[in-house]
């Protein structure tokens, strides 16, 4: 059996965080699509292009252009191929000749074609790379994206930030747009990357670098097949009892393994294996992007849940039993409270139109939700706080920034986690429903914009912790 090109995590270290950038084989027809994505970056940009029809656009750029990769009179650190997948090879050699630390091919047309001129080019590829200890991201991917140097895999990527979450995706377009999805909630990315079919560097070596880089608090992942599933479960195994590790695994169905077989060449997994695999690693599986997202918001703000007994409070009577419904669907519970906050609601608590069951209903009593809340959070049953509100009732945006200071304040003195459910907001409550949540967010409270959103990403949050403390035992 030929054994696997061991990964330079140097090497993938200048790939991820480099100074100087080739984009080679970029063209007015896609509007120059990765010159204009480095417009942010903050280390040098080259061009590679041979065609002189291309010269004027990309000089108007502001880019220096070379026609030879040899050419540029400096290292190199990553190089973005977006030549015909004919020409790859030669590219591929010049970039080994140059010394460049890696090379992300977009290209495309290769082995998830299933057609014998792809498979053929791509294994060509491949043997050039592992003959010279070359570390290839792709093919057929959209590579790196690193907001803190500028690097981007489309304009639409927010930069200049550095974030603490790693993200690792055979696709990119859930690359992308977990990106962007992510920014907008409040999700800072430190690192991602694209990888397509991952002929030379795979998911576990992504894995493996995201791991053990300090920066990253949490790793993301988006797979539809792996390489090497024993050494990948190995890895993971060693990581995520010490680093939340969430994974959105494609290809669940029939119709999803077909699927991938064209989109990346990846053979798909039984996904029972699959889930009991990544269960006894201590990773979180999850089933889409917006699971995803919600589960490492909750993973990254919430203090440690360990506990599964929810204290609901804000929603109507009307909605209780729907509420307590989705809390219990998702695997938590919804307990009766003690004695003694029963006692201590009862002294002031108006039950017209209200309840102080559990979810409790304020009726008329939402001056008091202070007290309320208070009550809650001193429960024995309630292992966890979560609060309802909304965006569009004047009654509610009045009193809800005394409310949102009332768990901002409980949350300092606190260990129990506290989340919100935002919902229903209106496009005229928008900005300060943002500014809202970024203020909670800072304070460790993250916010979810529905009942069913929230529950699964406070179950997805104990079941990790559960799953660690197994491990640790």
């Amino acid at each position: 059996m030929k054994q696997r090109m061991k990964v330079d995590f140097k090497k993938l270290e200048r790939a991820f965080n480099p100074r100087c950038i080739a984009v080679v084989g970029d063209k007015k027809e896609t509007d120059y699509m990765w010159l204009r994505s480095q417009g942010t970056f903050k280390g040098k940009l080259y061009s590679v292009q041979v065609d002189s029809n291309e010269l004027e656009g990309i000089k108007a750029l502001g880019v220096e252009n070379y026609k030879s990769l040899l050419d540029i009179p400096e290292p190199v650190d990553l190089v973005i191929v977006a030549v015909p997948r004919s020409v790859t090879p030669r590219i591929l050699e010049d970039c080994i000749k140059k010394d460049v630390a890696a090379a992300h091919l977009f290209t495309s047309g290769f082995g998830e074609t299933d057609r014998e001129e792809g498979i053929r080019l791509e294994r060509t590829l491949t043997d050039l790379a592992e003959q010279a200890h070359f570390h290839l991201i792709g093919p057929n991917c959209m590579g790196i994206y690193n907001p803190s140097v500028g690097l981007r895999q489309m304009m639409r990527q927010a930069t200049d930030f550095t974030g603490s979450v790693g993200f690792i995706s055979q696709s990119g377009t859930h690359a992308v747009t977990f990106s962007v999805e992510a920014y907008l909630q409040g999700i800072e990315i430190n690192k991602s990357v694209s990888f397509g079919n991952g002929i030379v560097l795979d998911s576990t070596d992504y894995l493996e670098y995201f791991g053990n880089d300090p920066c990253i608090k949490a790793i993301g992942m988006y797979l539809e097949g792996v390489k090497e599933g024993n050494r990948f479960l190995r890895v993971l195994r060693e990581i995520a009892p010490r680093k939340p590790v969430v994974i959105w695994k494609g290809g669940r169905t029939e119709e999803g393994g077909r699927a991938i077989a064209s989109h990346t060449g990846s053979l798909a997994v039984p996904q029972a294996i699959w889930d009991a695999a990544v269960r006894q690693c201590g990773a979180v599986k999850v089933t889409g992007m917006e699971e995803l997202l919600d589960t490492l918001k909750a993973i990254l703000l919430l203090p440690p849940v360990y506990g599964d007994g929810v204290g609901i409070a804000g929603g109507s009577g009307g909605q209780s039993v729907a509420i307590a419904d989705v809390f219990a669907e998702a695997g938590l519970k919804v307990p009766k409270l003690t004695k003694e906050s029963h006692d201590k609601l009862g002294t002031f608590f108006l039950l017209m139109g209200g309840s102080y069951g559990n979810p409790i209903d304020p009726g008329m009593n939402w001056k008091e939700m202070g007290r309320i809340l208070e009550i809650l959070e001193q429960d024995d049953h309630v292992n966890n706080l979560v609060f309802l509100t909304s965006g569009t009732s004047r009654r509610v945006a009045e009193q809800r920034e005394k409310d949102m200071e009332t768990l901002i304040h409980i949350r300092k003195k606190t260990r129990k986690p506290i989340a919100v459910i935002l919902s229903s907001i209106s496009h005229e409550a928008l900005e300060a429903t943002n500014a809202l949540t970024q203020k909670l967010r800072d304070e460790g409270i993250p916010t979810f914009v529905s009942l069913e959103r929230g529950a699964r990403a406070l179950k997805n949050t104990f079941d990790y912790y559960a799953l660690r403390n197994a491990m640790n035992m």
